[in-house]
C-alpha cells in the first residue's frame, strides 16, 4: 500500500515553498515557477512559512524551499535553523543579493543544496529546485519503502521473529534450535517463510534490512546453514 502512496507523490506536481521580503520578487518567481508546471506557494517572511510547515502536511508530492537570505524578523539562516530543528525534510537554496564566503560557508554546512545571488538566471533557479525537489522525491520513496518492510516485519508471527532475531544475531541455525526448543528443519521453515516475506532473497539482504528495522546485527556466521 504504501509502494502506491510513494508513486502517487512522485506523480504529484513538485510543490516550491518561496519566502522573499520584495513583492516584485516574489510575484515574479510565483509566475515562473507555475509556468513550468510546479505549484508556488509564496511567503513574504520567514515565521509564516515555519508556521505553515510545522502545523500539518501542506505538500502531498516532493517540495523544496527557496528561501531569501535577508528577511524582515528571521534571516533565511535562522528560518533554516527552525525548520530543522522541527524536523522539516524539505531542501533548502538560499537566495540572496548581498551574499558572502561567510554566509554561504553557513548556510551549505546547514544543508543548503545551492546558493544563488540575484538578479537570479530562470535556468540556474530552476536547475538547483530540479536538484532539490530530485532529493525530496528519493526521500519519499526511501521513507515508503522503510514503512513497507516494518509493515512486512509487524506481520510475521512471534516464532518467525524470534528466528529472524536469533539469525540477525549471527546465531547458526543448530543454535537457534536449541534457544528455542524447536528442531532444525522449523528454523529452517521459519527462516524461509520470513526472508521471502520481507523481501530478502539473500541472507546478506536480510542483514541490511535488519539494520533498518533496529534489530541487533552482528556479521554472518558461516555456520548459520
Amino acid at each position: 500500500m504504501n509502494g502506491n502512496l510513494a508513486e502517487r507523490a512522485s506523480c504529484e506536481a513538485p510543490t516550491v515553498f518561496v519566502v522573499d521580503d520584495d513583492e516584485d520578487m516574489r510575484d515574479s518567481l510565483g509566475q515562473l515557477l507555475r509556468s513550468v508546471g510546479m505549484q508556488a506557494n509564496i511567503y513574504s517572511y520567514g515565521e509564516a512559512l515555519i508556521e505553515a510547515l510545522t502545523n500539518g502536511p501542506v505538500s502531498k508530492g516532493p517540495a523544496c524551499i527557496v528561501l531569501d537570505v535577508r528577511l524582515k524578523g528571521l534571516s533565511g539562516l535562522m528560518v533554516q535553523q527552525e525548520l530543522s530543528r522541527r524536523s522539516v525534510p524539505h531542501p533548502v537554496i538560499f537566495i540572496t543579493g548581498h551574499g558572502d564566503i561567510v554566509m554561504t560557508v553557513k548556510a551549505m554546512k546547514a544543508g543548503a543544496v545551492d546558493f544563488l545571488t540575484k538578479p537570479l538566471r530562470d535556468q540556474d533557479l530552476l536547475e538547483a529546485i530540479a536538484e532539490a525537489v530530485e532529493q525530496d522525491r528519493l526521500r519519499l520513496c526511501n521513507a515508503s519503502a522503510l514503512q513497507d518492510l516494518r509493515d512486512c516485519w509487524l506481520a510475521l508471527t512471534p516464532r518467525q521473529k524470534q528466528v529472524m532475531q536469533c539469525l540477525a544475531r549471527g546465531m547458526p541455525v543448530n543454535h537457534i534450535a536449541d534457544e528455542l526448543g524447536v528442531s532444525e528443519i522449523t528454523v529452517k521453515i521459519y527462516r524461509g517463510e520470513s526472508m521471502k516475506r520481507l523481501g530478502a532473497r539473500t541472507l546478506t539482504e536480510f542483514f541490511q534490512k535488519a539494520k533498518l528495522l533496529g534489530l541487533e546485527v552482528v556479521s554472518a556466521s558461516p555456520l548459520q546453514g
